[in-house]
């Protein structure tokens, strides 16, 4: 399924690069801490990469880039979560997730599940596969893909919903 819509490439020198990460910055603070409040809610449903999809996909790298990286830091610095050793991995991650999500917009100039499915799954393999390289620990790094399966399919199906709803701003 797919659906034309308005995407942007914001630049650095605009405003709104700002004005919109931070926006996107703020659901994925608010998101996790509710999330958290399930038992093993971030592991599973993985919320501090929901709006860095949206952003990125919508309004280009740099709102992605902005997103991914001051997420899980101003988490990290507001409630602990995500650990500090885990922040490597999470800010790869996440910025892997901006550039695949980024880069599939920029390709199919419409909202489509494929686009964003493999979005999802090229973040995932290739931060699986640095996960694995940074803690030497298989079992680990294969977390998102043992337990962490319902977030990815929330932030492929949910990711649609939402950027089909915004996709004529």
């Amino acid at each position: 399924m797919e659906t034309s819509a308005k995407l942007y490439s914001l630049s650095f020198g605009n405003v709104k690069t700002y004005l919109f990460a931070l926006l996107f910055v703020a659901g994925n603070i608010a998101l996790p801490q509710l999330c958290h409040l399930v038992p093993m809610g971030g592991q599973t449903l993985l919320p501090i990469y929901f709006f860095t999809l949206i952003a990125a996909y919508k309004f280009g790298f740099r709102v992605g880039l902005l997103t991914a990286l001051l997420s899980p830091v101003i988490n990290h610095l507001l409630f602990g979560m995500p650990a500090a050793a885990a922040l490597p991995v999470l800010l790869v991650k996440s910025g892997l997730l901006a550039g695949t999500a980024a880069l599939a917009a920029r390709y199919t100039q419409k909202v489509s599940l494929i686009a964003l499915l493999g979005a999802i799954l090229v973040y995932q393999v290739i931060g699986t596969a640095f996960e694995w390289a940074w803690c030497s620990n298989f079992f680990l790094a294969v977390q998102d893909f043992r337990i962490g399966v319902p977030g990815m399919l929330i932030q492929w199906f949910g990711g649609y919903v939402v950027l089909k709803a915004i996709s004529k701003l």
